[in-house]
């Protein structure tokens, strides 16, 4: 049985089909942009999945089910399972047929967040989220898996950052779609609509994702070097690659940094919604409304970072992450401590958020990572970024939770007001720390220039 289960996520080995030239050539393009479309459609799901819970928060609470201490414990079940999923995980990925491991964690996750309508228990809760957050870790690891095999180093960074993308689009999605569900319906069918996405995420990484260009019958010498994958190129065994990511001060400073990042950005995610209802006074659409706007700028963040990297500063990252890092750091800090009552002024922050996160996801959540790193250990490299990132993000859920519970007042022994002085200075110094953190790897170069400077001497 252990056999069959590990031949069924092995890679796929050459295939007899052979292309020549120009066939092969009009055929790399045809599976770059199937694959492209399966990791960026089917990795937005995976997230439509994952924040569900952010939405239902307060009719869960409104309703007497938990409070916001189970609900701090129950979303760090997920970050905790994840971010050990996401090491574990990105180093299997490497290893593994990356359409069966996709589709594969995206239909469990589905199943969970089908089961949570079904519950009021907190220990259920706290078990299936967690389950959860560790198949949601099958996810991205096949995605930048994916763009290591499929991509040359000449375009990977564009491709990434459309990539990234995805993050914004499950937000979105979750955001406005979710949250006119359970406005509509209640919080149960909340987590049934997000399993309905899922099981559709499934269905589409099956028909569209390839494992790899040796598995379509590709070969090195039917296509010229600029435009090599990734999963052709690379000679260096894939436990030497993994071992060297292991190895790197520069990935495990960029993993501390982007943990502080996540730290901000599922503040946002987690409880954004939350504070702008008992913070300012809106509803749970015009709150998550707004909220929704991150996710939609976050796209031309996603986008753009990627392609301005690799056309105007040589595929390195270092000065466009800090710019965007102070961006994020100005829009958090109009969010939090700007007047109230000014809905323009929230959706501009909450623009400008957008844009920054959804490039420092890219930049500090893996490409730079993965640049420095072995095309082999793409997922390795990942699993690093990825365990800090979410540690990072469940220490900011018990946190932030206990915080905001800490300074609730009840007036008349049932309705509840909060001060979020507190929650907000811990909100907005991890991100200032991440900028700084991010600066200690300045110099760091993206391995193809090492490459290219060794054979220049």
């Amino acid at each position: 049985m252990v056999k069959n289960i590990l031949r069924f996520f092995r890679p796929a080995t050459w295939s007899d089909h052979r292309h020549s030239g120009d066939d092969a050539h009009r055929r790399l393009r045809k599976l770059q942009w199937s694959v492209f479309v399966a990791i960026t459609l089917g990795y937005g799901l995976f997230y439509v999945c994952r924040l569900s819970m952010s939405v239902v928060k307060k009719p869960i609470v409104d309703a007497g089910i938990l409070d916001e201490s189970q609900l701090g414990v129950i979303g760090s079940a997920l970050f905790f399972s994840y971010a050990a999923g996401k090491f574990v995980n990105g180093f299997l990925a490497d290893r593994s047929n990356i359409r069966r491991f996709m589709s594969t964690g995206l239909m469990i996750s589905a199943l969970v967040n089908l089961a949570l309508g079904w519950t009021n228990w907190f220990i259920v809760f706290a078990i299936l989220w967690g389950i959860n957050g560790w198949f949601q870790a099958f996810g991205a690891g096949s995605c930048v898996v994916a763009l290591s095999r499929w991509y040359s180093d000449e375009n990977r960074g564009t491709f990434y950052g459309f990539w990234c993308s995805s993050h914004n689009i499950g937000e979105a999605l979750t955001f406005v779609l979710t949250a006119l569900v359970v406005s509509t319906l209640g919080w149960r069918w909340g987590f049934t609509g997000a399993s309905v996405g899922g099981f559709l995420g499934v269905l589409l990484i099956i028909l569209l994702l390839r494992d790899s260009p040796q598995s379509e019958g590709l070969h090195p010498q039917q296509l010229s070097a600029h435009e090599m994958p990734g999963g052709l190129t690379a000679e260096e065994s894939v436990t030497e690659g993994q071992l060297g990511v292991l190895k790197s001060p520069a990935i495990w400073i960029l993993a501390l940094s982007s943990a502080c990042m996540y730290v901000s950005r599922y503040a946002i995610n987690s409880w954004g919604p939350f504070y702008l209802e008992a913070g300012k006074g809106y509803s749970t659409l015009q709150a998550s409304s707004i909220v929704s706007i991150a996710p939609l700028c976050g796209i031309v963040g996603s986008i753009g970072c990627g392609w301005v990297s690799d056309q105007f500063f040589h595929s390195r990252r270092n000065l466009p992450a800090f710019l965007f890092g102070v961006m994020n750091c100005t829009s958090i800090g109009l969010l939090l401590f700007g007047p109230p009552g000014l809905v323009w002024l929230d959706m501009a922050a909450m623009a400008i958020y957008g844009i920054a996160i959804g490039a420092l996801v890219a930049y500090l959540g893996g490409l730079m990572a993965v640049d420095i790193a072995s095309r082999k250990a793409a997922g390795a490299a990942l699993g690093v970024v990825g365990i800090a990132s979410y540690i990072g993000a469940g220490l900011q859920d018990i946190i932030s939770g206990r915080l905001i519970e800490a300074n609730k007042t009840l007036v008349d022994g049932a309705a509840a007001t909060y001060d979020f002085t507190a929650v907000s200075i811990f909100w907005l110094a991890a991100p200032i720390v991440s900028v700084l953190l991010a600066l200690l790897v300045w110099k760091s170069d993206p391995a193809c220039h090492k490459s290219e400077s060794q054979e220049i001497e």
